[in-house]
């Protein structure tokens, strides 16, 4: 008998995590700006994009989408080749961060779930998602707090999990063309169906649930430091990065938009002020230089 997965349950978690994670921000910056934006997708689906922007958050996209399709795209079957042009549904909840002081980095959260029609009825699914960091000036601190805290969400489920996703993060978020790691990484896992629906999907409550207990407290750490314009300039300049990568390399967007998805609620995941310098160095010596030699690297932060 096929374990057929309860794709009302997942649709039903995933609006209540998007719902959960707005409330905990706009509690941690009650002056924000909340827009919400509601869609129906004309080939089949709807979503709910909110965008968050305030006095510790500069924007923070919150997307909550179900979407339907006759022919999956490309970087969604690039995985599985076979199911290539079959029938699907995918829904998700994708959140991306940017806060406006520098020393408090961005971080990116998403679970999302996959079924594909296969032969003779059986469905075929997956989940993928994850969570990862990039922070703009290092501390140790706050990364070994983040990468323990993801251990302690994998490890009811499987003490390989935390290890093997860790890797698999650290592999996921490097741009290749400038080979140098997005962040610090965190957990990603993608085409995940081991044990069941059940304890797969229960995995999937553990990762989305257990987000906020990993960035907040280092927001609450960093967001009242000072800092200045080479703070910002510098954090424009590493936010170019990560719109590479969302344009270049990441498997998300592409799906998006190579699904016809809202370019405007895609998109969101982009840092509303960046900027690009050629060959762009820093100092010797300087904070700016520790982020690239202690923390841009792949490290076993909780081995050390």
């Amino acid at each position: 008998m096929f374990d057929r997965p309860d794709t009302a349950a997942v649709r039903s978690y995933l609006r209540n995590l998007q719902k959960r994670l707005i409330q905990s921000f706009l509690t941690l910056d009650p002056t924000a700006q909340l827009i919400a934006d509601d869609w129906s997708r004309p080939q089949g689906g709807d979503g709910c994009t909110r965008v968050i922007q305030g006095e510790i958050l500069e924007q923070c996209g919150i997307n909550f989408s179900h979407v339907q399709g006759e022919r999956l795209p490309p970087s969604a079957s690039a995985q599985r080749p076979e199911l290539a042009g079959r029938g699907f549904e995918a829904m998700g909840v994708s959140l991306v961060a940017h806060p406006l002081n520098p020393y408090v980095p961005s971080s990116h959260l998403n679970v999302r779930f996959f079924i594909a029609a296969g032969e003779e009825g059986e469905p075929i699914w997956w989940f993928g998602g994850g969570f990862d960091l990039t922070p703009y000036y290092g501390y140790e601190e706050d990364v070994i707090h983040w990468h323990r805290t993801a251990r302690a969400l994998c490890e009811p489920f499987g003490t390989d999990l935390y290890p093997r996703f860790k890797a698999w993060c650290d592999e996921y978020f490097y741009i290749r063309h400038r080979q140098e790691p997005r962040g610090v990484g965190g957990i990603f896992f993608d085409d995940f169906a081991e044990g069941g629906f059940d304890h797969t999907f229960a995995f999937v409550r553990s990762v989305g649930d257990g987000y906020l207990s990993a960035y907040l407290p280092i927001v609450e750490r960093r967001k009242d430091q000072t800092y200045g314009e080479r703070e910002r300039a510098f954090q424009r300049l590493r936010r170019g990065r990560y719109v590479e990568f969302n344009l270049v390399q990441d498997r998300g967007t592409l799906f998006g938009l190579q699904s016809g998805g809202r370019a405007q609620s895609i998109l969101v995941s982009l840092p509303p002020e960046v900027s690009w310098r050629y060959d762009d160095r820093p100092e010797p010596g300087t904070l700016e230089a520790e982020l690239y030699e202690r923390f841009l690297i792949v490290r076993d932060w909780l081995g050390e």
